[in-house]
């Protein structure tokens, strides 16, 4: 990949609400188009460009979950219009990084944020503190539910996955789960070990995720396309066997270049994606354990 695409994706995810985007990345966001995709009779999945936004409609009104980038609200705006009236009562953020609360500016002037305490603490702490208008209102440590649209929508912390702020959301009646960036769906995650990811985290969480499946279970993902119980147990799978091998390596004293000439097999080599190659998701699960191993 182009290292300038991905340095500026990272810079994009990582962007403090606050600042202005470059022109040029502001013009990448022109010829995209949000599209929606409706799971069950009141929740519809929203891709466009960032983390995939969840929606749930009813006679309440409109809950949504995630609002990417700052230069997509008037899109996501427009897309929701043709669901729903008036603006989403609750916004919920899965966590903090840019492509999931870029739009917080415009929609919290409308909706009431939730999110994990930590989404909060991340966005005031920044080099560039988030306008007061971007920041959840309500906080919560472990667990916390929302009736709404005649459901209990269960709002779950993971500790230590994707970051130290991560949230799903849970519709236990519609049977449908949105895992925010625990969940990259058929490819490697990102897993923010600067701000308190880990990958061992991410496994539990995404253990504790399956004990709520059953074979008609719908998964949002942070990113890709709609996926299953099946999709989320593979994914689990490449996260327990990538982790192993290279766990493994360690233990036999191989160094990183070794381990990355050797690579992850011909099983998961469909998993790279521009922002996670092969290559980095190695040198993620080396700086992972190699520091574990060493103790």
């Amino acid at each position: 990949m182009n290292k300038f695409i991905l340095s500026l994706s990272i810079s994009l995810c990582l962007l403090p609400l606050t600042w202005s985007l470059p022109a040029a990345a502001e013009d990448r966001f022109d010829g995209i188009e949000v599209t929606t995709q409706k799971l069950t009779d009141k929740i519809y999945m929203l891709t466009g460009s960032g983390g995939n936004i969840g929606l749930s409609v009813g006679t309440d009104g409109m809950l949504m979950i995630d609002d990417q980038y700052a230069p997509m609200a008037p899109k996501i705006k427009a897309a929701i219009a043709e669901i729903g009236d008036g603006a989403p009562t609750y916004l919920l953020n899965t966590h903090f990084h840019g492509d999931h609360t870029g739009g917080n500016p415009t929609f919290g002037t409308d909706s009431l944020i939730i999110a994990h305490e930590n989404v909060r603490v991340r966005l005031t702490s920044g080099a560039e503190p988030a306008a007061k208008a971007a920041l959840p209102v309500i906080t919560y440590s472990d667990r916390a539910s929302i009736y709404f649209n005649e459901e209990a929508v269960q709002l779950i912390h993971m500790p230590a996955g994707h970051t130290d702020s991560d949230t799903y959301v849970y519709f236990k009646d519609s049977n449908v789960i949105h895992l925010g960036d625990h969940f990259f769906s058929n490819r490697f995650p990102f897993v923010d070990i600067d701000r308190g990811g880990s990958v061992e985290g991410l496994m539990r969480g995404i253990e504790h995720a399956v004990s709520l499946c059953d074979a008609n279970t719908q998964i949002i993902p942070g990113h890709g396309t709609l996926g299953n119980t099946k999709d989320l147990l593979r994914y689990q799978e490449m996260l327990h066997t990538t982790s192993q091998r290279v766990k493994t390596d360690i233990a036999r004293g191989e160094t990183l270049e070794q381990i990355l000439a050797a690579g992850l097999g011909e099983a998961w080599a469909s998993w790279e994606w521009q922002f996670i190659n092969e290559e980095r998701w190695i040198r993620t699960l080396h700086r992972s354990y190699a520091s574990a191993e060493s103790k």
